[in-house]
């Protein structure tokens, strides 16, 4: 076990990138099932929008058990590893195999039978992702005692994950096309079996970089109480709803791109600039923003209470989104700078509602001396995968509503149904996002009196 760290130890640049790569892996699978599972399993599979998007929404209830769960197993871990490094090190492979699965379904498989494979495998991944991402987000929790190096961690953590959406916007629709050699099922396939083998080595790269330094108390309170009191955290359910808010927002858009660009936007996929087509342009041009956004958020943070700032990033990001709508279908380069402003206020939502989740962790042991860190931040893994979830089945659902036909002349209504995903609920649901956030309550100066009080009790245990 990692011994204890003094308050105001740095962690080294190594450490940092070692436990930001880890989260490279998320980026790439998350951005990757965005844009293209809806496509694949609807546009190429032939299945209902509406079944598609269901999937999504009960594999979202499913985690909402699993991930809790997850969270209070690891937190009551005790191995010579630490108790959240041992689940990346033996998670990272059945996760890794579990990404394939999902694009392996036989060519001639379709109705019912590839119904259920979708969800088996699609179920069998969230699992792996859980079991793996939980404890990735409780090891930030314990990585250091100071909420300063947490935030610096996290910012690291953050410039991955948007790295795997410029790597998926970048090369993903050309990995796809190249490798498919004009068959774009095997292309997918393929390209989520590099993805796949990345992920896994990042993951073992975290596991191998980091330690673990805030020791776990002697024994953990009940899983009742543990529940109890979390619910009871105005500043968690605060952030909760900002960040799964926020993330069904950017998946709702990306969910429903390649619609957009091809039955809307009557785009054929050629290239535009490069080797960039225009749904390459449109998912690099957010990802290098959400970079842009992870640098800005890590430096004003330091000066602006994070809640105030997380406020104004929703309320950009919906007023750029309904500026999209509002452009010319044909505007290829100002669609891409304001994609690139959306992607700005993602990067500051994201970076800050991580590190509130870690401040959270830390406000809930100072009030009631109960160590409950994955648990708190299994809420931001919930976040993520309940906001790609919901932004998955907003689309299919949209779809099925508006008349919407597979390789098929689309009607007016499909079309508006297609914009309605696209634009429309991703801009409305940023304003609840934005709104929950006049709650957090916790401020710099109560973060500071939390780590100066937990710092001499964990000095007196030890």
């Amino acid at each position: 076990m990692d011994q204890q760290a003094k308050p105001d130890e740095r962690i080294s640049l190594g450490e940092k990138l070692g436990y930001g790569v880890g989260d490279l892996a998320s980026g790439l699978m998350l951005n990757f099932f965005g844009f293209y599972l809806l496509y694949f399993f609807v546009d190429l599979g032939g299945l209902a929008p509406a079944a598609i998007g269901l999937m999504f929404l009960i594999t979202k209830l499913i985690d909402a058990v699993t991930d809790p769960v997850m969270g209070m197993v690891a937190d009551r871990t005790r191995t010579r590893w630490g108790r959240y490094r041992p689940y990346i090190l033996f998670g990272s492979l059945p996760l890794g195999l579990s990404m394939i699965l999902i694009f392996s379904a036989p060519q001639d498989m379709g109705g019912t039978a590839l119904l259920i494979w979708a969800y088996a495998t699609y179920s069998l991944c969230m699992l792996a992702f859980t079991i793996t991402n939980v404890p990735y987000g409780g090891l930030l929790g314990v990585i250091s005692p100071s909420s300063y190096q947490r935030s610096r961690v996290t910012a690291f953590r953050m410039f991955f994950s948007a790295s795997g959406g410029i790597l998926v916007g970048a090369l993903g629709t050309t990995l796809v096309r190249e490798l498919g050699g004009g068959d774009e099922r095997l292309g997918l396939l393929l390209t989520i079996s590099c993805i796949a083998a990345v992920s896994v080595a990042c993951l073992l790269t975290t596991f191998a970089t980091t330690k673990e330094r805030i020791p776990p108390t002697a024994q953990n309170g009940s899983v009742a109480g543990d529940l109890k009191v979390l619910l009871r955290t105005g500043p968690w359910i605060a952030v909760v709803i900002a960040a799964v808010l926020g993330v069904t927002s950017i998946a709702a858009r990306a969910s429903s791109a390649p619609f957009f660009f091809k039955y809307v936007a009557g785009d054929e996929g050629a290239p535009v600039f490069l080797f960039f087509d225009r749904a390459a342009l449109f998912l690099t041009a957010l990802a290098i923003g959400q970079v842009s956004g992870v640098i800005l958020g890590n430096f004003l943070m330091r000066r602006i209470e994070k809640s105030h700032l997380l406020i104004t990033a929703g309320a950009s990001m919906a007023g750029f989104i309904m500026v999209f709508y509002a452009l010319p279908l044909d505007a290829v380069w100002p669609q891409t700078l304001v994609q690139l402003a959306i992607g700005i206020g993602f990067g500051l939502l994201m970076v800050l509602s991580y590190s509130m989740f870690t401040d959270i962790a830390e406000y809930i042991d100072w009030k009631t001396k109960r160590q409950m860190t994955a648990l708190v931040i299994a809420a931001s893994v919930f976040g993520v995968k309940a906001g790609v979830g919901l932004g998955s089945f907003i689309p299919g659902l949209a779809l099925d509503l508006t008349g919407f036909v597979a390789e098929g002349e689309q009607s007016e209504s499909a079309l508006m149904g297609i914009q309605i995903a696209f634009a429309f609920i991703p801009a409305a649901i940023l304003v609840p996002a934005a709104g929950a956030l006049v709650f957090y309550g916790i401020n710099r100066k109560v973060l500071a009196k939390a780590e100066s009080e937990l710092s001499r009790r964990r000095a007196a245990i030890t």
